[in-house]
């Protein structure tokens, strides 16, 4: 995204994400050759037409920033799976990414062994306003919008006179609640109300939303669920802080 710093806050000074150059490194080591090149959606032909010189195309590109840089998502996946049909493999495919990649994997599972109850996608200001509401006062959440994943929009907010109620469903937050947030793009904090939290995450910037210090402009379920219009709700997992694992089924169940 060019209008940002180094092309994006998931981006080191050389432009590229920061675990690009040591993917790049490790196949050049093991005897392959491997090269780095830029997507620039004015040049979209002339990029295609030397990725299908290649073998394999690894992407590094974060969904949503081709859009925020003013291209196509649609039109990049698109060629990404004609190299596929042309025997050229692409990591991870578009296809993958749609379905693997959805931030309500979570809320599919929410009634399993390993899942949360508490944890819900919102695609409407209605349900967002009531079940937020809800789920914050029973404990910490993060709040992830859809689009994008390099940590803009994804707040861990907590309650700020910590008064939790013991289970899931005993009361709901007033509006006028105040709400200790943290963005995870670049760890700054803000203080807001619940109601200018969902003013913000619906309408954006305006004086009913207060004032934000966030680089985003908010408005994350704009477009409805066509568009990608989504909010997920989780329970916040303190242990986050000791790593994760994550893991794919990469054959039938």
């Amino acid at each position: 995204v060019r209008v940002q710093t180094f092309g994006g806050s998931d981006k080191s000074s050389n432009g590229h994400r920061y675990d690009s150059i040591p993917f790049a490194n490790g196949m050049i080591r093991s005897g392959m050759s491997c090269q780095l090149i830029h997507y620039v959606h004015e040049e979209h032909d002339k990029f295609f037409s030397v990725a299908v010189k290649f073998d394999f195309i690894i992407v590094r590109c974060n969904p949503g920033q081709i859009k925020a840089d003013g291209g196509s998502q649609e039109r990049f996946d698109q060629s990404m799976r004609m190299m596929r049909k042309m025997g050229i493999q692409v990591w991870p495919s578009p296809d993958v990414m749609e379905f693997m990649g959805a931030k309500d994997a979570l809320c599919k599972v929410a009634h399993l062994n390993i899942g949360l109850e508490d944890t819900l996608a919102y695609y409407s200001t209605e349900d967002f306003a009531a079940g937020f509401k809800k789920t914050m006062a029973f404990q910490p959440r993060v709040l992830k919008q859809n689009r994008g994943s390099s940590g803009e929009g994804i707040w861990i907010i907590k309650l700020k006179a910590g008064n939790y109620c013991t289970e899931y469903g005993d009361r709901s937050c007033s509006d006028d609640e105040v709400l200790d947030m943290m963005e995870a793009n670049d760890n700054h904090a803000e203080e807001h109300t619940i109601a200018e939290l969902v003013e913000f995450c619906v309408n954006g910037r305006n004086d009913t939303s207060g004032t934000w210090t966030s680089k985003g402009v908010g408005k994350y379920l704009e477009g409805g669920k066509e568009a990608g219009g989504q909010l997920v709700d989780q329970r916040f997992c303190p242990r986050i802080v000791e790593g994760e694992l994550r893991y794919n089924c990469i054959g039938d169940a």
